[in-house]
């Protein structure tokens, strides 16, 4: 890892969310483009924030809710699946 790196770092977010200007886009898309560790970085923060969306939009079946709830209420020791 490298200087370039840690600034890549810092810009990385932004890039992500797009709130970078023109300059800090191409400074970042350069280091991305011939640094494998911070391209990987990338992908892996890049498919985080896809995977969180997804999850984050999918609901909890009735019945897992309901055992949940039922773990929450219950002694550790009397619960049955």
């Amino acid at each position: 890892m490298t200087d370039d790196c840690g600034k890549c770092e810092e810009l990385l977010q932004g890039y992500l969310d797009r709130e970078l200007t023109d300059e800090e886009v191409a400074q970042a898309e350069r280091h991305l483009d011939a640094c494998d560790y911070c391209r990987r970085r990338y992908r892996f923060e890049e498919s985080l924030r896809t995977y969180v969306r997804t999850t984050a939009a999918e609901r909890m079946p009735p019945g897992l809710m309901a055992k949940l709830a039922q773990l929450r209420t219950t002694d550790p020791g009397t619960y049955t699946a």
